[in-house]
C-alpha cells in the first residue's frame, strides 16, 4: 500500500513539474520616442473653489499612461477582480484601470460635489446617474476593449478602463521594462494599448520553456486608434 502511495505521489510530482516546465516569459521593454500628450487640464482647489490648470507635456508620464495584455486561443481569462475608480478632487483616480473581463468596478465619489459618471464605448454603455458621496455605484464589465469614461458635469473628468482578455497583463515600469510569466506554448499577440496613441500588437511565439523578448517603439506606424 505504501508502495502505491509512493509512486502515486510521485506521479503527482512529475506532473506537476511537466506543467510548469511548459511555460514560458515575455520579457519586453516599450521606448517612448516623443510627447504623445500635448496638454490636459488638471482640476485645483484655489480660493475654496475648483478651477482648471493646464498641465503641459513636459509633466507627464507617458509611460504611466500604458497597459499590456495578451491576448490569442487557449488562454486563460483570468480572476475577475473587485476594483475602484474613485471621484476625487475633481478627477478620476487612477486615470487608467487594467481588470480581466468579468470584473466589477465601483465608482466611488469622494468630492463634496454631485458627478455623473458615464460611458459610450462599444465594450460597455452605462450612465450612473448624478450622486454624491456615500451613494456607491458598480459596474460588471463582461466585454474585453478599452472603456472611456466621463462625467456629464465635468467635460475635463476623464479615465479609461482596459478590459483584458487573458490573465496576462501588466503595465510598464519606470524604464519602460515589463514582463509577463507562466506563459503556455503557443503563438498569441502582445497588445500595447496608449491612451494617446492607441494601439500596437505584436506577434509572438512561445516555446516550451525560455524568455521571448519583446522591444517596442512608440510612436510606431503600425498604431491605430481602434482594436
Amino acid at each position: 500500500m505504501r508502495f502505491g502511495l509512493a509512486i502515486l505521489t510521485g506521479l503527482f510530482c512529475l506532473s506537476g513539474f511537466a506543467e510548469t516546465a511548459s511555460a514560458g516569459d515575455i520579457r519586453g521593454h516599450i521606448e517612448i520616442t516623443k510627447s504623445l500628450t500635448r496638454w490636459r487640464l488638471i482640476p485645483q482647489l484655489r480660493d475654496g473653489a475648483w478651477c482648471l490648470k493646464p498641465e503641459g507635456n513636459s509633466s507627464i508620464d507617458e509611460l504611466d499612461r500604458l497597459a499590456i495584455y495578451l491576448e490569442g486561443p487557449g488562454l486563460d481569462s483570468g480572476t475577475p477582480v473587485n476594483a475602484k475608480l474613485v471621484q476625487q478632487r475633481g478627477r478620476f483616480d487612477p486615470e487608467i484601470l487594467v481588470v480581466p473581463v468579468n470584473s466589477t468596478v465601483a465608482f466611488p465619489n469622494a468630492d463634496p460635489i454631485f458627478h455623473n459618471v458615464f460611458s459610450l464605448s462599444k465594450a460597455k454603455q452605462f450612465d450612473l446617474g448624478y450622486y454624491r458621496g456615500g451613494q456607491p455605484r458598480t459596474v460588471r464589465f463582461d466585454k474585453a476593449g478599452v472603456v472611456q469614461v466621463y462625467c456629464h458635469l465635468h467635460p475635463h473628468m476623464n479615465a479609461a478602463i482596459v478590459v483584458v482578455p487573458s490573465a496576462w497583463y501588466t503595465r510598464p515600469s519606470h524604464d519602460g521594462s515589463f514582463m509577463l510569466s507562466g506563459i503556455p506554448q503557443g503563438t498569441y499577440v502582445c497588445v500595447v494599448w496608449h491612451k494617446s496613441a492607441g494601439f500596437l500588437k505584436r506577434r509572438v511565439e512561445l516555446q516550451e520553456t525560455g524568455t521571448t523578448s519583446v522591444d517596442l517603439t512608440i510612436p510606431n506606424r503600425d498604431m491605430g486608434r481602434s482594436q
